[in-house]
């Protein structure tokens, strides 16, 4: 029987996260993976998708070119998935396969491991015993209870990217950032795309003017959003899908070449033993865990498992506390307050801190202000004008509470507004500090800028 330190039921990002940091404190760790090396992120969520929504921005740029510019694109569909792939396999290898294999203190090992008792799982058949245990076995795409949905068939977002030829014309199912980004992602190659929301807006819980702007910009482009839209059954109509749904109280059938649903995600909780070591799940499955990422005696958990907020970035963050805490005794805690998020529509979010809502509801006196994107120099200066940025603070103090973008580079500009808020900055103190001219990062500083001044009425770089 082998035996380590520390056992860890998945190798996805929270998994070689945490790998790393306990062999750091030399540990000897084990890796099991029931699937593919790497997870989600590397396999079938960030790097594939971020690949193909840059390839299709590129191929959209192209066609409709550059004032002064005239240019033709081709677009090979599948050469196009086929160098995705070869991309995902690389990077498999590279930041996974090959740096379990360099550390001679982990272990990989295919298959689907289960706890068997409080201190080992089994494996392909074979028992390994270890002291700590961390369960980091992701999440899967949910297919919601739709009569017809199984018999006619669907994709997710693992299997749409899966696709080798583009298709004619596509319904997604769901109105989240996964709906939005593949939507986007398949309109710009030339398919046609219909989204439906069943709640009253796309992106739910974001700020609502973001996700206000967001719709509109998609909406002129030509993609058609429906929102309080209910679908009761899908069906097999030829080579078509059929979708019955009503809509703001109407009913109607919509047809395309395939559906995609992505109305979220499900933990990969099941057949684990969890009854063996006393972990305990919510109503949806997801493993509960105390601050410290603790599931049950010597088991902790992290990553997409445990639910909200997934995202690559978080669950190595996760990752890391659950081995220090695991391995170290270290009692750390994930301060997701001041994790920035990013949703890669065209064009992106960026996301960190509290929404105006979330301020009031606890208990601050706020102070919002929004600026247009159109109003920032760079965005004029490369004619990406679409979007908006909105900053919260609080009123006696001006501490930033929460900065929310809609915009070209959104996603790295946030990180400055995470720093703010990490640090505890105020209004005042962004102002102060010189960004450099023209750059979209200008936006922080202008929206905080407009709590004083109108800042269209300013020369660039005053204050």
């Amino acid at each position: 029987m082998k035996r380590y330190n520390l056992a860890i039921l998945g190798s996805g990002s929270a998994a070689f996260a945490a790998a790393l940091k306990a062999s750091e404190h030399g540990a000897r760790v084990l890796l099991t993976e029931f699937d593919e090396i790497g997870g989600t992120c590397v396999n079938r969520g960030c790097i594939p998708t971020k690949n193909l929504i840059h390839a299709s921005i590129i191929y959209k740029n192209a066609l409709k070119g550059f004032s002064g510019i005239k240019t033709k694109a081709n677009l090979d569909f599948s050469q196009l998935i086929a160098q995705k792939d070869e991309l995902v396999a690389e990077l498999r290898n590279a930041k996974y396969i090959s740096v379990a294999e360099n550390d001679e203190n982990i272990d990989l090992v295919n298959g689907r491991a289960y706890f068997v008792s409080p201190s080992e799982i089994k494996v392909n058949g074979e028992i390994y015993k270890a002291e700590k245990f961390i369960i980091a076995t992701g999440a899967s795409p949910a297919i919601p209870a739709i009569k017809g949905i199984e018999e006619a068939g669907c994709l997710t977002s693992r299997t749409i990217l899966q696709l080798d030829e583009l298709p004619e014309s596509l319904i997604i199912i769901g109105g989240g950032y996964i709906a939005l980004e593949i939507g986007q992602l398949f309109f710009r190659l030339g398919s046609e795309v219909t989204i439906l929301e069943r709640g009253n807006r796309i992106l739910s819980k974001v700020e609502p003017v973001i996700s206000e702007h967001l719709y509109k910009y998609m909406v002129e482009d030509g993609i058609g959003i429906h929102t309080s839209a209910s679908v009761s059954e899908v069906r097999k109509v030829g080579n078509e899908k059929e979708v019955i749904v009503k809509i703001n109280g109407e009913l109607m059938k919509l047809k395309a070449k395939h559906i995609l649903v992505a109305t979220g995600r499900k933990p990969n909780t099941e057949n684990l033993g969890l009854e063996k070591v006393g972990v305990r799940v919510d109503s949806r499955g997801f493993i509960k865990v105390d601050q410290e990422l603790k599931a049950a005696e010597n088991v902790w958990a992290a990553g997409d498992v445990i639910g909200e907020p997934m995202a690559t970035p978080v669950a190595a963050k996760e990752g890391i506390v659950a081995a220090e805490n695991a391995i170290a005794n270290k009692h750390r805690t994930v301060d997701y307050d001041t994790i920035p998020r990013a949703i890669f529509t065209h064009p992106e979010i960026g996301i960190v801190g509290m929404t105006e809502r979330d301020a009031e509801n606890a208990g601050f006196n706020c102070l919002c202000r929004t600026l247009l994107m159109k109003d920032v120099p760079k965005a004029r200066a490369i004619r990406e004008t679409r979007g908006v940025i909105k900053m919260v603070a609080e009123e006696r103090t001006k501490r930033i509470l929460g900065v929310h973008m809609l915009g070209d580079r959104a996603a790295d500009v946030i990180h400055e507004a995470a720093l703010a808020i990490k640090h505890r900055m105020t209004i005042d103190e962004i102002i102060d500090m010189v960004h450099v001219y023209p750059t979209m990062s200008e936006a922080i500083k202008m929206v905080a800028q407009t709590f004083y001044k109108d800042v269209t009425k300013l020369s660039c770089c005053a204050e």
